[in-house]
């Protein structure tokens, strides 16, 4: 029911409601339906004295069905007035939660107020105490839902599900996700808005909680009640119990060994897979924190939103997602992206006058993540490394991982589904079995005890009691398995028989199929109106050459602890040229410098280039395919742009006169056989110091040189096509996913089986061009064993049959 409903709040205005159903999270991924329900006391006392009548069976069916209790004992009403709410998902699921409410000691004060306005400066700010907590907590205003802007405090409702608290908005009649403050902000707020203070802190914590995440380790007693009422268990202490008054003394017992046994097992696998996972997330250590114009050391729990943290120097594992203010962070992210490379973080831009909105996404190079590792922080001058808290507790990076770990998608496994079909089909049977052993012995007049125990014997017959023990049994010995040889920890152990059944297999190329170094072949250099010499000793090359100052000064190594730290990529790439790198200071204050980085070449020929400095780094972008950074190189008057990233990007850069008239061909030839091709560019500037320091990278990265292809090989891990073979052996089909270029994906996949040997691999290139509504004219090219199909156009799509 949708219609709307006018409700009148005492000394407010009148607002609109949609009634009963409604949506929250609209248009994301985890959109719900959800509808109110209250409490009915004549529905209560029906419901209860039926449960007495069926001796607690039917509460125990309410157990596994929480959403028929409600609805037995509760009456559907509109969310004003609700004291629970069902909430339904897109696989169906279904969740009962009760709703909570602030308590506060004035009416008519504003829980958030506007984004366009600072911090609370009222005087007598509201005091707020959530029920069942300690008193002198208070709520902050804050700007981090628009839609809930000048929200009455009086009467505010929220619910918890899978660990996210919706706050309940007036306005709209619904229930809004509660989300980090960063949501709809300019870059300009974060560093507008100064720290916090103590009342304030206080009052967000009641809003957002604790930053804890928090992992319970369920009590044993509590497991094994849980597990022991699984239908399955309950069908087996049924069994039992009638095989024991029918003195089947044996077998009864042999079952009932077998599934405390399983049980036992279940509970004391699943403790310890629970307190694994709680061992991961624990927070140790302290932060230090602006408040009240000071700084002060205080624990992870309670930093909030909206705090202003110091990082230290040595490094520091973060706790709470945060945006970069002041100073630069080296970061280990290999926690989110399974990536070990240190990766350089920066701070926000704040480009004057500029209504840039931050983007969690594009901002991602200035935002510090929750269970990241910050190796080392560099600062300037005497400035701490500083970063304003935007997420905490579950709603941080790490705590949506460990969302996912605890509240997995549902996977509709066609196993289970045949299991209960199967166990349905012999329930019917035994049932038309009852029927007519019960007519047969009442009309041949048995005693009535044995009537009962020999009808209710066929359904322990027809369903078999030690089916649920036996696939108990068989799930923990993989899972015992999968921990002790691979160290894999499962809290779900019925998705181990879904392992079982799958038949794709997909994996990540470089990494992961291919080890992680790269071996430099050779560069490609760019001579006249074609391609040069292929040359493999790069170091003999002219020091003062474009080509080899870009080898030379574009990428985004440094030096932790005295040892040379970046992508194993440009590791190689710089080691090639045989140049020096040196980082100017101390590794904490580099960035007092102009130029904290500079290269220079250790020949000492007339021709060697005196020394590059390294100004600015545009760093590397997925969705960009490409990096580039500004020099300035001392022989010469101007600042110049070198760049470097796939050949396809790179090229529609570069201007047309430039790239050589056998580009396609030399690229076919060296991605077909599974190298690594990169190309390189460069760019002479006339901005002015002051306008390249603020100049946005799409302004710069145009009309360049095209300067030649760096060819790199990245070769197959030792255990890559032994895995692949037995894969293969088994009808797997196993898919390889890369963001290279796609003949190096095809010779790699050749290489390691992926692609059987013989098969032809055809690559669809499409371009749709539309000439007063007519689709142009499409033609076919061939590369060696590989079909590709094109035809004139800017934006191609790529297909791989």
């Amino acid at each position: 029911m949708l219609s709307n409903t006018k409700v009148r709040v005492p000394g407010e205005q009148v607002f609109y409601f949609r009634e009963m159903q409604d949506l929250v999270n609209k248009g994301e991924d985890d959109e719900m339906e959800i509808c109110g329900y209250s409490r009915s006391g004549w529905r209560t006392l029906l419901t209860w004295l039926t449960i007495v009548l069926t001796l607690g069976f039917l509460r125990l069916v309410f157990y596994w069905k929480p959403n028929w209790y409600l609805k037995w004992t509760h009456t559907e009403t509109d969310l004003v007035e609700a004291s629970h709410v069902l909430l339904k998902d897109k696989y169906n699921q279904e969740f009962v939660e009760k709703l909570k409410s602030f308590s506060c000691e004035r009416n008519n004060e504003q829980l958030f107020s506007k984004a366009t306005k600072t911090r609370s400066s009222d005087p007598t700010p509201l005091s707020m105490q959530h029920k069942g907590e300690k008193e002198g907590y208070e709520l902050s205003p804050s700007p981090t839902i628009p839609e809930m802007e000048n929200q009455q405090l009086e009467g505010m409702r929220y619910f918890v599900n899978k660990k996210v608290k919706y706050l309940f908005c007036r306005e709209s009649g619904g229930f809004v996700k509660l989300r980090g403050i960063e949501a709809g902000k300019l870059n300009s707020y974060f560093y507008e808005a100064g720290p916090l203070t103590n009342t304030e802190a206080a009052r967000r914590r009641v809003l957002y909680g604790a930053n804890i995440l928090e992992v319970h380790v369920t009590r044993v007693i509590v497991l094994v009640l849980r597990l022991a009422s699984n239908p399955f268990y309950v069908f087996q202490i049924f069994s039992c119990s009638l095989w024991y008054a029918d003195e089947y003394y044996y077998y009864a017992s042999a079952i009932l060994v077998i599934s405390i046994g399983s049980l036992a097992v279940t509970t004391y696998i699943t403790r310890k897979m629970e307190r694994a996972l709680k061992r991961t997330v624990h927070q140790f250590g302290s932060a230090s924190v602006r408040r009240e114009g000071a700084t002060h050391t205080v624990l992870p729990t309670e930093l909030v939103p909206g705090d202003i943290i110091e990082l230290p120097r040595s490094g520091c594992v973060m706790d709470v997602d945060a945006v970069l203010l002041c100073g630069t962070c080296i970061v280990n992210e290999s926690m989110l992206t399974g990536e070990s490379i240190p990766v350089t973080k920066t701070p926000l831009p704040n480009p004057a006058n500029s209504d840039m909105v931050y983007d969690a996404k594009h901002h991602s190079k200035h935002t510090l993540y929750c269970g990241t590792q910050v190796i080392q922080t560099r600062y300037y001058s005497d400035q701490p490394v500083t970063a304003m808290v935007i997420k905490t507790g579950f709603m941080t990076a790490k705590g949506g991982l460990l969302r996912s770990i605890m509240f997995p998608k549902p996977v509709d496994f066609r196993f289970y589904r045949d299991t209960y079909m199967f166990i349905l089909v012999l329930a019917c049977m035994s049932f038309l079995g009852m029927i007519y052993t019960l007519v047969l012995m009442i009309r041949s007049q048995y005693d009535a005890g044995l009537i009962a125990r020999r009808v209710l014997d066929l359904v322990t017959i027809a369903v078999p009691p030690a089916l649920p023990a036996a696939l108990a049994v068989g799930t923990l010995v993989s899972q015992y398995r999968l921990k002790r040889r691979a160290s894999i920890y499962c809290i779900i152990p019925n998705y181990i028989n879904i392992a079982g059944s799958i038949n794709v297999v997909c994996f990540d190329k470089t990494g992961t199929l291919t080890e992680e170094g790269l071996d430099l072949q050779g560069l490609l250099p760019v001579d006249g109106d074609r391609f040069g010499e292929f040359t493999q000793d790069t170091r003999n090359m002219l020091d003062n050459s474009d080509t080899k100052a870009t080898m030379a000064c574009c990428h985004s190594l440094t030096y932790i602890d005295g040892e040379l730290s970046g992508d194993p990529l440009d590791v190689k790439m710089f080691e090639a040229t045989g140049w020096q790198l040196e980082e100017l200071g101390e590794e904490s204050n580099r960035y007092d410098m102009i130029m904290p980085t500079v290269v220079r070449s250790t020949a000492k020929t007339e021709d060697a280039t005196p020394e590059i400095g390294i100004l600015r780094q545009f760093t590397f972008s997925s969705a960009l395919q490409r990096m580039s950074v500004v020099v300035k190189n001392l022989s010469r008057p101007s600042f110049d742009l070198y760049a470097k990233g796939s050949p396809e990007m790179i090229s529609s850069l570069c201007r047309a006169e430039t790239l050589p008239s056998d580009f396609s061909d030399r690229l076919a030839k060296y991605t077909s056989k599974g190298y690594r091709v990169i190309a390189l560019a460069h760019r002479q500037l006339s901005h002015t110091y002051a306008k390249l320091q603020k100049v946005d990278r799409s302004d710069v990265e145009v009309e360049m040189d095209f300067l030649g292809l760096l060819v790199m090989e990245n070769r197959l891990k030792v255990e890559t096509t032994p895995v692949i073979s037995e894969l293969n052996r088994a009808n797997l089909r196993t898919v390889m996913v890369t963001g290279d270029n796609i003949l190096t994906g095809v010779s790699v996949a050749k290489e390691c089986g992926i692609v059987p040997e013989g098969k032809q691999v055809i690559l669809i290139t499409a371009h749709e061009k539309l000439v007063d509504g007519v689709r142009t004219e499409s033609t076919l090219e061939y590369h060696r064993d590989v079909k590709t199909f094109s035809s004139s156009a800017s934006q191609p799509t790529t297909a791989l049959l």
